[in-house]
């Protein structure tokens, strides 16, 4: 890959899609974890103003502490960012007040989470005049759909979604992202218990590479190790079944002959 005219690429397309959109610049929600990290300093390359929002609720400590760090080391590479903590907390405590107790399963209330932050974004959005950046990567967002459908899937644009983990990873380590962040496992922060992507997903990102890659290239199947045919179940299976994410919103056409 090559890192330094990816980076300005997709630094050009975001300040290209802001200034035809006639937008004052990108709101990104900071987890803690490397899609958003490097997401929101690419959007601090366009010049154009950045806000980053930190939105915990019942955060784990360790992904908390390194969305500030992030934070903090933004701020200092680029004087036209700017953040705000949300403590959401309470906003999700007053739901499950309200909620029937049967409906309050693990996922459900995650997802809710995710759905709460995706509104508070909107929010600044909104006010500022600013377009929400997704932080998705391509194996999450068109893989196996691993995001909250109008939580983390909620965005204006994706300027990450062309990007394999990997690729994440190689262009955060050239823009500088602190240490913290690269070294972490993935999480997507809607679990208090810090649980990595890879524990719900039981496979790793570079496992769900190889399997998108082979079956994008459709290769034969005939001499896969017991480990590969798992992952390739997995990946599969989360595919399928998370269709409804990746597509569009089915929509009911009326044949013109009952208008």
């Amino acid at each position: 890959m090559k890192k330094k005219e990816v980076i300005d690429h997709i630094v050009a397309w975001l300040k290209d899609y802001s200034d035809k959109s006639n937008t004052n610049g990108f709101v990104v929600g900071i987890s803690g974890g490397i899609d958003s990290a490097l997401t929101s300093t690419l959007c601090a390359k366009t010049g154009k103003q950045v806000i980053c929002l930190n939105m915990p609720i019942r955060q784990h400590k360790a992904e908390y502490d390194r969305g500030l760090e992030h934070i903090a080391w933004l701020k200092e590479q680029y004087n036209n960012v700017s953040s705000y903590e949300v403590e959401l907390t309470k906003t999700f405590q007053a739901m499950e007040e309200i909620f029937p107790e049967g409906i309050q399963d693990r996922l459900t209330m995650a997802n809710t989470r995710a759905r709460l932050r995706m509104t508070t974004l909107y929010a600044f959005a909104c006010h500022h005049k600013m377009l929400v950046a997704g932080t998705g990567n391509k194996v999450e967002d068109f893989g196996i759909g691993f995001f909250t459908k109008y939580g983390d899937g909620g965005v204006d644009l994706s300027p990450i979604a062309g990007l394999m983990k990997s690729e994440v990873f190689m262009l955060a380590q050239e823009l500088g992202v602190v240490d913290s962040i690269r070294a972490a496992k993935p999480t997507d922060g809607l679990f208090a218990d810090g649980r990595s992507d890879e524990d719900q997903i039981g496979a790793t990102y570079d496992e769900l590479e190889w399997a998108m890659l082979f079956l994008e290239n459709r290769q034969d199947a005939g001499q896969l190790s017991e480990r590969q045919k798992t992952v390739l179940e997995i990946y599969t299976r989360m595919h399928k079944a998370n269709q409804h994410k990746m597509n569009p919103i089915p929509v009911c056409e009326i044949p013109q002959e009952l208008k």
